[in-house]
């Protein structure tokens, strides 16, 4: 068990790749703290050994800290939570780009700055996990002006938190994935006016030829949480079917 003795704090761990990461931590011997703002999807963690779920908004900094307060330590925090917004940056308004860098950016900010002086207190550093995306300053994607740019700001936000703590043992890495099937995919996919076209397109944008399922990016996530990712800090892991070859 790659992760035994450590607890891990998870956002957005009810459905798609939180959820998967958050059984795969649990798996390998950590115990997990599942978050999600939707109780509903915590339903599903009732009964898994190692798994704490608890209701967390991470837009609200005071709720950040209450869930933190309550664990009996942090040694791993996987910032799940995000948003995908649709369009060129003519079809972009305010709202929508505060809303995206609000819950893609500003949330892992404050997640971060809650957690760090536990695992500067603890002794034993830790491992910060940041979800970013091949969509970002690594690559643009057409339709994602919104979403690129605040997951660039998460890879700028990893790399700056990595240099100032990489002398005390706290690493600092982000997740890049390529187009994974998940609800909040198959969301999006529905909200266009041809569902089945949607979805040949996004196929077809990943050279594997097909999509990335959620438990294929968590083993990534389990990595980076583990003692064995111990020299590995200030990296965007890209996980994307070949899409930046």
């Amino acid at each position: 068990m790659r992760l035994k003795g450590k607890t891990a704090l998870v956002t957005a761990a009810g459905q798609g790749i939180g959820r998967a990461s958050a059984l795969a931590m649990a798996a390998e011997g950590a115990q997990v703290w599942a978050t999600d703002v939707n109780e509903d999807l915590l339903a599903g963690f009732a009964g898994v050994e190692r798994v704490t779920a608890r209701r967390l908004d991470v837009l609200d900094k005071a709720a950040i800290a209450r869930v933190v307060g309550e664990m009996p330590a942090v040694d791993v925090l996987f910032n799940c939570a995000g948003v995908v917004h649709n369009g060129t940056i003519l079809q972009a308004n305010d709202d929508d780009w505060a809303f995206a860098f609000n819950l893609n950016a500003r949330a892992q900010f404050w997640a971060i700055q809650t957690v760090l002086p536990r695992m500067l207190e603890q002794g034993r550093g830790g491992s910060i996990i940041n979800m970013a995306s091949v969509c970002s300053s690594i690559k643009g994607l057409p339709n994602r002006f919104i979403y690129g740019a605040s997951k660039a700001a998460v890879l700028g936000l990893t790399k700056s938190v990595a240099a100032d703590y990489v002398g005390q043992n706290v690493r600092c890495n982000a997740v890049c994935p390529g187009t994974v099937d998940t609800p909040s995919l198959q969301d999006r996919i529905n909200a266009y006016d041809d569902p089945v076209e949607a979805r040949k397109n996004f196929i077809a944008r990943q050279p594997m030829g097909r999509l990335a399922q959620a438990h294929e990016i968590a083993p990534v996530v389990v990595f980076l949480a583990s003692d064995e990712a111990a020299f590995v800090t200030g990296q965007a892991y890209a996980a994307d079917g070949g899409m930046t070859i």
